[in-house]
């Protein structure tokens, strides 16, 4: 019978194994923390093999790490929004690091699905963006806490609200670079000096671009353009010019059927069609007037109501498409009766017809006026025998 193991001898053997834990979990930490000094974000990249060494290491760890799941093979998607997302997540951990130079609690890393296919079904994911923290007593990749879509709402901000509420930690501010850097800032302000006193003669002679009238058109029917168009819209909701086709990826689509989204595509084209019969109605008013050829004010005119027309009646078929509204023609009360069994024209409605049409006709074609009676005489004749026949 074997005599059982001496107290002593035991409690050393315990002692050398927790020692060792420590000096491997330290060495995981010194690793991690040199990885991230490398990266100018702070975000370390994994791979399948770095993966299983620092976070499959035995629990609990003595750090937690954030970790977004990219595929550069999707980035050409933009209704998913990853090349943005990485961004948003690379300030985020650059945040982290600003605020907690030393920190050695958290880290945050990337995965690239091409290279790691064996670390995204570890951690069982299937679709992205995708957003995955391990905290130090997780035992499997696949229990890892995943971070809510609606995290992604307002980028950085609510990622760093996620981080805050689980990991106890301060993000601190989120710090966005500048749009311009201090060297190009230096340099604006040498070369806005140095013009100030050619500006100065040039707004004295009246030669700048605000005293220009063709500047003044062009701003206004940009924005116009921009109003009309939802550019507004765009902005604020981060709408997509296009998306992608479900059913067909290779195919893309312009135009969303259904009144809850819109693309950035259909509001720039009804944007177009609304600044053209703009422009044609200005043109007319403006600049028709002065030409002194009747036959080219009357064919000019027939091409605006036909290209007017046109533009409106895509405007209105969009709409029906998409919202599935339907828009009617207005006639007065009285013309309805017209259709109505029981119903006859009277004379004098057919006159007032003909009348307000054939006048129409004249004024674009000039007619004589004994054309213009004749025709009218004979027209209410055959109108009216017509309506006693019945």
């Amino acid at each position: 019978m074997a005599s059982p193991p001496h107290p002593p001898l035991l409690l050393l053997t315990l002692l050398v194994a927790a020692g060792a834990a420590s000096a491997g979990a330290d060495d995981l930490v010194a690793e991690l923390q040199s990885l991230r000094s490398r990266s100018p974000s702070g975000v370390i990249h994994l791979t399948d093999t770095s993966v299983t060494r620092f976070l499959s290491a035995p629990a609990p760890r003595p750090y937690s790490v954030l970790v977004f799941f990219d595929a550069a093979s999707l980035h050409s998607k933009t209704d998913l929004h990853l090349p943005q997302l990485r961004r948003e997540f690379a300030l985020l951990s650059a945040s982290f690091l600003a605020h907690n130079p030393a920190s050695a609690d958290l880290f945050f890393a990337d995965i690239e699905f091409s290279e790691s296919q064996h670390s995204f079904a570890q951690f069982g994911v299937n679709s992205l963006p995708h957003v995955r923290l391990v905290r130090p007593e997780h035992t499997r990749l696949a229990g890892s806490e995943q971070m809510d879509q609606s995290h992604f709402s307002r980028l950085a901000d609510s990622m760093a609200e996620f981080v805050e509420s689980r990991t106890g930690l301060e993000v601190g501010p989120i710090v966005r670079p500048p749009l311009v850097s201090r060297n190009q800032m230096i340099l604006l302000v040498i070369l806005f000096l140095v013009s100030i006193p050619f500006l100065i003669k040039r707004i004295m002679d009246g030669e700048t671009l605000f005293h220009d009238r063709r500047v003044w058109m062009a701003g206004a029917l940009f924005i116009y353009f921009f109003s009309v168009s939802g550019g507004m819209y765009g902005i604020i909701r981060h709408t997509p010019m296009f998306i992608t086709d479900r059913s067909d990826p290779n195919k893309l689509v312009f135009f969303y059927q259904g009144s809850g989204m819109q693309l950035g595509a259909e509001g720039f084209a009804v944007g177009f069609l609304y600044t053209l019969v703009g422009l044609m109605i200005a043109m007319v008013t403006h600049l028709l007037v002065r030409v002194e050829s009747l036959q080219i004010q009357r064919f000019t005119m027939l091409a605006v109501m036909i290209i007017g027309w046109w533009a409106v009646k895509k405007v209105i078929l969009l709409d029906n498409w998409k919202t599935g509204y339907s828009i009617h023609t207005f006639w007065p009360s009285s013309w309805r009766t017209l259709s109505k069994p029981g119903y006859s024209l009277t004379e004098e409605t057919v006159s007032f017809l003909l009348g307000a049409v054939l006048r129409i006709l004249l004024e674009f074609a000039k007619l004589p006026c004994i054309v213009y009676s004749s025709s009218c005489f004979n027209l209410l004749q055959c109108m009216h025998g017509q309506l006693k026949d019945a």
